[in-house]
């Protein structure tokens, strides 16, 4: 009988927050649309609303007589490159990590703790990449960098003393975390320098390890900015 009740019981791949899959069917609805809806205008949709450096170059903008696009236009496309992708690959691919590594992280911060964080973090990437990459024509597309802080905060998240309260968050120079940053490091420097993505597109390396970096930065504050609402004691 004991066995009968652990076959009905839900198990963890069957309570996903509702925040994770929305999230997921957003980053596939968009690619959707622009395949089936606009496709022939791929490349004005990664030019506009992908992440391109060379827009924010006056020299660039100066030598091509490009004229500097309005602060929305500037700003935007640090949010909007989130939801293109190049491929049914890179989205799949994309889906796939942030549903192991966002409900971690979700059901700690609450829907929309959970959707700024990612947001933030694929922002940061989008910065980093910009200063290594100042005056590149080619657009930065995808959702990796805000799923690379995702990731980053789950781990710090998942490895901990537990506790009656509420979990603290693995300090950043903890053995482990200082492993797997090694790890992750590595692997996207690899890939980034030898041009292993899915598809055969190119990597975004440094956006990867920008939001990286900021979701362990970030943990922290925004773990003490989400878990009041459950009434425990946030710890950075």
């Amino acid at each position: 009988m004991a066995f009968l009740r652990d076959m009905n019981d839900p198990q963890p791949f069957l309570r996903v927050p509702a925040v994770v899959l929305w999230l997921i069917l957003a980053l596939l609805g968009t690619h959707a649309l622009r395949v089936w809806g606009f496709p022939q205008d791929s490349n004005w949709l990664f030019g506009s609303y992908g992440f391109v450096p060379a827009l924010y170059s006056h020299a660039y903008l100066q030598a091509h007589g490009e004229n500097p696009g309005s602060f929305v236009q500037l700003a935007l496309p640090f949010v909007t490159y989130i939801f293109l992708h190049g491929s049914w690959m890179h989205v799949g691919i994309n889906s796939v990590w942030l549903l192991a590594f966002g409900p971690v992280v979700a059901r700690r911060y609450g829907s929309l703790v959970f959707i700024l964080f990612f947001l933030v973090c694929g922002i940061a990437g989008a910065g980093v990449h910009l200063a290594l990459n100042w005056g590149s024509p080619n657009p930065l597309i995808g959702a990796s960098a805000g799923i690379s802080g995702l990731m980053a905060a789950a781990f710090r998240m998942l490895f901990f003393e537990p506790r009656e309260t509420a979990p603290p968050l693995t300090p950043i120079f903890s053995p482990r975390i200082l492993l797997w940053t090694a790890i992750w490091v590595a692997v996207n420097i690899i890939a980034g320098t030898m041009g292993l993505g899915a598809g055969g597109e190119l990597v975004g390396w440094q956006a990867h390890l920008g939001g990286y970096a900021a979701g362990l930065l970030l943990a922290g504050p925004f773990d003490a900015l989400a878990r009041p609402r459950a009434g425990l004691n946030p710890e950075a």
